[in-house]
């Protein structure tokens, strides 16, 4: 089961903690994402971070495309249309607005949970 979270709450705390909490944000979102996609033996959220951190963002762009397909099929697994959330993702991170993609992921994250 995978905890709820507000989406503006988190971008608020992002914000004020300097980018801290967004963080721990992206490794929530991995670990739910790959408890949602039934994903065993997945990148921790921790790797993640430290990945994106060394090649400075260009492995987070990488895992924004693949959580965004994961997320598709998890949504049509369960008979809910999906888009191409993949690319959008990407999109928006390479114009510098990954925190957008978070709360979008976040936001499919809180549909799936319910």
């Amino acid at each position: 089961m995978i905890q709820q979270r507000n989406v503006a709450v988190c971008i608020i705390l992002s914000i004020v903690t300097c980018g801290l909490y967004g963080l721990y944000w992206l490794v929530c979102l991995n670990d739910d994402v790959n408890t949602v996609s039934k994903t065993e033996n997945g990148t921790s959220g921790v790797v993640v971070v430290l990945l994106s951190i060394v090649t400075c963002s260009i492995y987070l762009w990488y895992w924004l495309y693949v959580q965004g397909n994961k997320i598709d099929e998890a949504k049509t697994a369960k008979g809910i249309p999906s888009s191409n959330s993949g690319i959008i993702y990407l999109v928006l991170a390479l114009v510098g607005l990954s925190i957008v993609s978070y709360a979008l992921m976040q936001n499919e994250l809180n549909k799936l949970a319910e």
